[in-house]
């Protein structure tokens, strides 16, 4: 009898010329990151830029552009989009039960549209705040049910290829946001903040309009209340290439279903706590995803202009692009060598070396030297080497972890929590980096740094205790080496087989079980079940 590993070798053949459907969606869907990162390089250089300082800040003759803005407007101004994204992703079950994937990104854009345009009309700090918290939740709901649908529609051999993508289309943003705002900077008028955000409304247009023509998920049908198999079987034969089994992968999808079912009927938040197999995998799913936040990325990405520019390194909004660039440049080399080399441990745990790394000799060069010519060099090319460590080597894994570790059954809601804690360990970097950066507060600049060094170690012993190695597995096969209760560092070399563990009470069953709207079990087919190793289930 042959072994699912082998059976999944010749379901996934093919590259991408075979797939190109599949992957040309998902990179239509990934667009929802640009938008996500570009309001991240605009609304970071916006606070180093005169024109919006006169409007929303005040005189500073001791600062080196003659302004400066209140801490605590700028703590708000950054950390309110991302308290609305972890308000937003943490409903990630709720909007994924009742809307689904599609429509939760078209809800998403419709919430862009409006916060950036009340961001553009306003003068008043207050609008400029609830323009902030309601752009926050359209990104939570972009960067969560985004994620989800690749993590459910690419093959699984291009899971990280499109997760990849996902994460290169942050840095995109964040790079085009960067430029526009390197040249609006020198308009000393509203309008210097004004032209950036209208870019804004570009992407969520391209998505609204590209939604129509791509199916929803086909696990997101499959694992609906209604259990809409037949739905799923036509969504997925539009995401696969002609002569590919897709009754072999809806089986498959099958079995894990009611292998899941079995060990938990009902879906809710509690349900993520309730069995030791869950609960693993709740909590590799938060930790792998929040890992990033650990990194001290959220401080670099959005103020490394403002921190330049008080720390008198260079041209502030010059080496920011050059940062950009630099991030952009290594997704790219990261898409590219993901499908072959994508190891998830190892990856993690060099980007957490160098990150922390890095981030030390940043502090102890500023301790030693600060404000002088030569060490405001070695900062930037110290930055440098962060930024592309991080996108190369920490910021897709972690994000592919979140997503591909959760269960069928729980994923919208594993993923959600994840999401919103890695949003709210975001929202708090950006909430406290201030008290630490700015002249009118601690003042510490680079010696930031001390402290997310020692949150890099942490982290990686982690990774090397605990994460499980996943590349190239289906979904389904990661649930079976779960349900095995596969030891983490065990998980590569593992041989699945195809037969859940969860179903050896019950060897025979002639349907499939799902949840209904009021947790109780139902019937979702009538015929028998054939699992990839050929046993009925």
């Amino acid at each position: 009898m042959a072994s699912a590993d082998v059976m999944h070798k010749d379901q996934m053949g093919g590259g991408m010329k075979e797939h190109w459907k599949a992957l040309l969606i998902v990179c239509l869907v990934s667009l929802s990151s640009f938008q996500y990162g570009l309001d991240f390089g605009i609304i970071g250089g916006l606070q180093a830029m005169v024109g919006f300082l006169q409007v929303f800040g005040e005189e500073a003759p001791e600062t080196p552009l003659g302004w400066n803005i209140d801490a605590t407007r700028q703590q708000l101004i950054s950390s309110l989009m991302i308290l609305g994204a972890f308000v937003s992703s943490s409903t990630a079950g709720f909007t994924a039960k009742y809307f689904g994937r599609k429509m939760s990104l078209w809800i998403a854009c419709v919430g862009v549209f409006v916060s950036t345009a009340v961001m553009q009309a306003t003068t008043q700090i207050g609008g400029l705040y609830a323009g902030r918290l309601i752009i926050g939740l359209s990104n939570g709901l972009l960067m969560t049910h985004a994620q989800l649908y690749i993590q459910e529609c690419a093959p699984g051999k291009y899971r990280g290829f499109g997760i990849s993508i996902f994460t290169y289309w942050v840095a995109v943003g964040t790079l085009v946001g960067t430029v526009i705002d390197n040249f609006a900077a020198k308009i000393h008028s509203r309008n210097a903040y004004i032209i950036p955000l209208g870019i804004v409304h570009v992407i969520p247009l391209i998505l609204s309009i590209g939604l129509f023509f791509i199916p929803e998920s086909p696990r997101w049908l499959a694992t609906s209340v209604e259990g809409r198999m037949d739905e799923a079987e036509r969504a997925l034969r539009r995401l696969r290439p002609a002569g590919y089994s897709v009754a072999e992968e809806l089986d498959e999808m099958k079995t894990t279903l009611a292998a899941e079912a079995k060990m938990q009927s009902s879906v809710g938040y509690r349900t993520l706590f309730e069995n030791p197999i869950d609960r693993r995998r709740t909590f590799l799913s938060v930790f792998g995803l929040t890992s990033q936040a650990a990194s001290g990325s959220m401080f670099v990405i959005s103020y490394g202009t403002y921190f330049f520019e008080m720390a008198n390194v260079g041209n502030a909004f010059e080496n920011s692009c050059i940062l950009t660039g630099t991030g952009v440049a290594a997704l790219l080399i990261n898409a590219l060598i993901i499908t072959k080399y994508g190891r998830r441990r190892a990856m993690m745990l060099s980007g957490f070396f160098i990150c922390g790394l890095t981030q030390l000799l940043m502090a102890i060069l500023y301790t030693l030297s600060p404000g002088t010519p030569s060490t405001g060099k070695a900062i930037v090319a110290l930055s440098v080497i962060y930024i592309a460590a991080y996108n190369a080597l920490i910021s897709t894994y972690a994000w592919l972890s979140g997503g591909e570790l959760a269960s069928q059954r729980l994923r919208s809601h594993t993923f959600g929590l994840a999401t919103a804690i890695g949003f709210f360990g975001a929202w708090l970097t950006t909430f406290t980096a201030p008290y630490f950066i700015n002249p009118m507060k601690l003042g510490w600049g680079p010696r930031y740094g001390y402290i997310w060094t020692g949150s890099c170690v942490v982290t990686a012993l982690w990774i090397w205790a605990f994460l499980p190695e996943v590349k190239d597995r289906t979904l389904e096969q990661i649930d079976e080496m779960f349900e095995a209760r596969v030891p983490a560092r065990k998980f590569r070399k593992y041989q699945c087989t195809g037969h859940h563990s969860a179903l050896d009470e019950k060897p025979q069953a002639d349907h499939v079980e799902t949840q209904s709207s009021h947790g109780d079990v139902e019937e979702l087919a009538a015929t028998p079940v054939v699992a990839v190793n050929g046993r009925k289930v």
